[in-house]
């Protein structure tokens, strides 16, 4: 009868577990890589250090499950070689059984050992024939990792334990190489990427810059002169070939409006003076005076009119010292002369001496067309012109504004819903905003506190625009 020999008593391991509780912030990822993505060499690295990333990550997984499917499939042939040859030469002589193997340790045990295994080596007493693996420690309390070939036959249990320890060792040493792998090649991707990125998107970025700087004078640079014939060289004869068709219309609508402008001052100057010849006749009646006062301040109107649209069609800011509590007076005699006998009621109020760096003609469309609007809208009651140290309000007492309509009155073509059947294209107030943009001025309307609408028109939007009484332009 043979005996166990000697060994460290194995105990297997009863809890591998592993609980994670990693849980990312997702929403804060998704806005960082919205923000990380928004350029095309942020895309271009990005896919670079993915796929370097994904082909080492792939090549790593399969270089270690390759690894531990040939130690494995080795190490297991040799146990069952090993246990198949003790088993025999057990039944050859029993009583002279060796094991000529390394790092292996050999258990047979007869049936009347067979109890002394269940209370010794539960686990082993358990385990079918077959290869095992078993993760535990031993008596000192140090981890061991062995596989256990177990044969159990009538006559004998046989037992072969095969060291793991050294090879966990070598394939943990294995697994670090691996994973430093990885990073080294990621970082060799981020490195590659970025140099293809700066590669690839260098004319680009030398296009959109010279693109900007072409924006400050007044004729489009040839871009495709720069750049060879590939995508970027079409992009830039495309980028040519839109300035080249945006600055003929450009240049049509300014010669247009010039011309225009032009034109029509020969007839208002015509008009201008026959006016003026005829209200310098002593025999003039009241009724025919009047009507020649009318067509005078027609002839104003259409003067400033021409000459901020001009000024609007060149994008250039006129200046001048005018006094706004004179234009707001012009324009109230102005429109009491056509109310046609509406009660209504006209007048101006509030502190003197504003005085703004532009043209009186720009001051009273801008000013006019808010004039304009309360006269127009408002069948009965007031319209007050209140004068502030830096801006102006019309206050009118008509029906009022919506929400919606004080949202989208200073669009071009809008017409309110107070507006109804009366006449006009809504351009008036597209006009008074373009006048704002080009100057710096400031527009909004607002409900009044009773009723009707607060129109303010502010001149010190932008510094320099309003000056004391007396103070020369630019002082």
């Amino acid at each position: 009868m043979a005996s166990a020999t000697a060994s460290p008593r194995p105990r297997a391991a009863t809890d591998n577990r592993l609980a994670t509780a990693d849980e990312p912030a997702a929403p804060a990822r998704r806005r960082s890589r919205k923000r990380f993505r928004r350029r095309l060499r942020s895309r271009i690295i990005l896919a670079f250090v993915l796929l370097g990333f994904g082909l080492t990550a792939l090549f790593a997984w399969a270089t270690n499950w390759t690894r531990n499917r040939v130690e494995n499939q080795l190490v297991e042939d040799m146990m069952n070689r090993n246990i198949e040859q003790a088993a025999r030469q057990f039944e050859l002589d029993p009583d002279n059984l060796e094991f000529a193997v390394d790092q292996i340790r050999a258990f047979v045990y007869t049936p009347d050992k067979f109890e002394m295994v269940r209370i010794n080596r539960p686990e082993w007493y358990r385990l079918p024939d077959g290869i095992h693996g078993i993760v535990g420690t031993d008596e000192q309390g140090k981890p061991l990792n062995y596989k256990l070939a177990v044969r159990k036959t009538p006559r004998a249990w046989f037992f072969l334990a095969y060291d793991m320890s050294q090879t966990s060792r070598g394939e943990a040493q294995f697994q670090r190489a691996i994973y430093a792998s990885v990073v080294v090649f990621t970082l060799l991707s981020l490195l590659v990427g970025w140099w293809s990125a700066s590669r690839v998107m260098s004319p680009v970025t030398e296009l959109a810059n010279r693109l900007k700087r072409s924006g400050r004078s007044a004729e489009p640079e040839n871009l495709a002169a720069h750049f060879p014939d590939d995508e970027v060289g079409q992009l830039a004869e495309a980028l040519d070939d839109y300035a080249a068709r945006l600055t003929e219309v450009v240049q049509r609508d300014r010669e247009f409006n010039a011309d225009v402008s032009h034109e029509l001052r020969t007839p208002l100057a015509v008009i201008k003076g026959a006016v003026e010849l005829l209200l310098s006749r002593p025999d003039l009646d009241e009724k025919t005076r009047n009507r020649l006062l009318r067509i005078k301040r027609a002839e104003q109107q259409c003067t400033d009119l021409i000459s901020a649209l001009l000024l609007l069609s060149r994008n250039e800011r006129g200046h001048g010292s005018s006094d706004v509590a004179k234009v707001a007076e012009q324009l109230l005699d102005a429109h009491r002369a056509q109310l046609g006998g509406k009660p209504l009621e006209l007048w101006i109020e509030g502190e003197r001496g504003l005085v703004v760096d532009a043209p009186e003609a720009a001051i009273a469309v801008a000013l006019g067309n808010l004039v304009g609007n309360a006269v127009k809208y408002t069948p009965q009651g007031e319209v007050v012109v209140r004068l502030h140290p830096t801006s102006v309000e019309v206050i009118d007492s008509g029906p009022g504004l919506s929400a919606e309509d004080a949202a989208k009155l200073f669009q071009r073509g809008y017409r309110g819903t107070h507006a109804g059947h009366s006449q006009g294209g809504g351009i008036g107030l597209s006009i008074v905003r373009r006048l704002c943009d080009l100057y710096g001025w400031d527009v909004h309307v607002r409900p009044g506190e009773a009723r009707g609408v607060v129109a303010t028109l502010r001149f010190d939007a932008r510094p320099g625009n309003v000056q004391h009484a007396g103070q020369a332009p630019g002082g």
